[in-house]
């Protein structure tokens, strides 16, 4: 037998050896596929009880689901862009031209990937809101009518919320990458007379990109899924698939379509992961 055959054979497992799948295997199956399984049942299954696609049908042609995709592809996309500019300038700042108390900055942003979403939301609340700091002040000084800030109960709240919870997920990968990058090779550039800009984009950027793809998929797959950022900002005509998940099942009972979207949600989710996982795969990250 064969160097390779005798290692597979090594690997396999036998005997009592391959029980120990038996328990992960009946965990996923109790705490994710039959949850799924009872959903895809509820959303294609009529009233007398035998199998329809009536509610996926009227889903898909209903103006309110066509606007819910829409607004989440395009949230998730722009939170995602921010969250790959903010988090290439900060990784910059910290890895090249750190200033006392970086690195305190950068583990105290590290912080807010344990903290719920909900609260920066409730801290964008109490400084951009309509009685927040911001308005507040700017009533107070300049004698306004109303609150001149506004942005936060919009898209663009949302988008600015999620920026700032998940860019700590660019900027951890960031902040790997570049401390692997030969400063010898940035301190010849420098001599040759290249300029900063010339650095970042010549010989710093290039070992960026694994770790901007990297996060950058992970990013768009979190802000597709973000329903606590939508639900608290609460903005106005901003309905995202989570949102309408939720809107179907808890205020209008419609389970049938809170269900069928749920599956869409749910297989959207799913080939962004997949997406995620070939991305770092092949790129070794």
């Amino acid at each position: 037998m064969s160097d390779l055959a005798l290692a597979a054979a090594r690997r396999r497992p036998t005997g009592f050896g391959a029980l120990w799948i038996a328990p992960p295997a009946l965990i996923l199956a109790i705490l994710f596929f039959y949850p799924l399984s009872l959903i895809a049942r509820q959303a294609f299954t009529s009233d007398s009880g035998g199998f329809t696609i009536a509610a996926l049908s009227q889903v898909l042609r209903a103006p309110y689901f066509i606007n819910a995709m829409i607004n989440t592809i395009e949230i998730a996309v722009a939170s995602t862009a921010g969250c790959l500019v903010a988090g290439l300038i900060l990784a910059l700042i910290f890895s090249f031209a750190p200033f006392p108390g970086s690195v305190f900055v950068a583990r105290l942003i590290d912080t807010f990937i344990a903290l719920p979403t909900f609260l920066a939301t409730l801290a964008f609340t109490f400084l951009y809101g309509s009685a927040g700091i911001l308005n507040g002040a700017l009533v107070e000084t300049f004698h306004l009518a109303s609150p001149p800030v506004n942005f936060l109960y919009s898209a663009w709240g949302v988008i600015l919320a999620e920026v700032t919870v998940y860019t700590p997920f660019i900027l951890r990968p960031l902040l790997a990458a570049f401390s692997l990058v030969d400063r010898g090779q940035i301190e010849a550039a420098s001599l040759l007379g290249a300029r900063p800009w010339r650095v970042v984009a010549q010989v710093i950027l290039p070992a960026a990109i694994p770790a901007l793809i990297a996060g950058g998929s992970l990013c768009l797959l979190l802000t597709v899924n973000e329903f606590g950022i939508v639900l608290f900002i609460g903005a106005k005509g901003v309905i995202t698939l989570p949102l309408l998940i939720y809107d179907k099942a808890i205020q209008e009972s419609d389970y049938s379509a809170a269900c069928v979207i749920a599956l869409i949600n749910v297989a959207l989710s799913l080939g962004l992961f997949g997406l995620y996982r070939a991305t770092t795969a092949r790129l070794g990250v």
